[in-house]
């Protein structure tokens, strides 16, 4: 089965530079979604489906930095660029901080624009792998039973098979079968696997700096 085309979803207000800006890329390759407000793109648009939003700064209602932390707080980890007529740098810097993966002074070239579509649909499909690698892990730990987590948890801070015999309260050979069959449903042969993969769901994960909600795309 093949992977579901991206899509950019392109929101801005004025009526000609949307249509010149979906034709470029259009003219690349690419799915395009265009909205006149934040507002439609978020009643419009489908949380699961992968692409970036490429929204203008200064919106009627809500404008483009609220609209990137409006996705967040809806646990959408959807990647944003930012465009914008004033050249404010300060408030570029702060949209980068808050997770846009650029930040467009109006007017720009074409190929700039491009490249950073390109980049931000690039970052949505590495941080949705990750997401879907996360929700694997977690529901291969849903699936051991409470002694076997018990013992999981004993094992990823590196507590010896007698050790933690004795913290448990149970024979060393109960805790090596235990042991063997968390690992087995973790889908791992080695300590380290199992650490990692653990480890990932207990503390999430970051890409450049970037909090991945643990939850998905889409989740509330």
């Amino acid at each position: 089965m093949m992977d579901e085309q991206a899509v950019v979803y392109l929101v801005d207000d004025e009526p000609c530079l949307l249509r010149a800006l979906q034709r470029l890329l259009q003219a690349d390759g690419h799915a395009v979604q265009a909205f006149g407000s934040a507002e439609e793109f978020l009643r419009a648009h489908d949380p699961a489906r992968p692409g970036c939003v490429v929204t203008d700064l200064c919106l009627p209602g809500i404008d483009g930095l609220s609209l990137q932390r409006t996705l967040h707080a809806l646990g959408c980890a959807r990647t944003v660029v930012l465009m914008t007529a004033y050249g404010d740098i300060a408030t570029g810097v702060h949209a980068m901080k808050e997770g846009a993966v650029d930040f467009l002074v109006k007017p720009f070239d074409d190929e700039a624009f491009l490249a950073a579509v390109r980049s931000a649909i690039g970052r949505d499909r590495d941080e949705r792998e990750v997401l879907r690698e996360l929700q694997m892990v977690r529901g291969r730990l849903a699936s051991l039973t409470p002694r076997e987590h018990e013992v999981l948890e004993h094992v990823v801070t590196g507590r010896l098979n007698k050790q933690i015999a004795a913290d448990l309260g149970i024979t060393e050979k109960t805790i090596k079968v235990h042991r063997a069959r968390a690992m087995e449903k973790m889908g791992v042969s080695t300590l380290a696997e199992l650490v990692r993969k653990t480890l990932e769901v207990e503390l999430g994960t970051v890409i450049d700096g970037r909090h991945i909600d643990r939850h998905g795309p889409g989740a509330h």
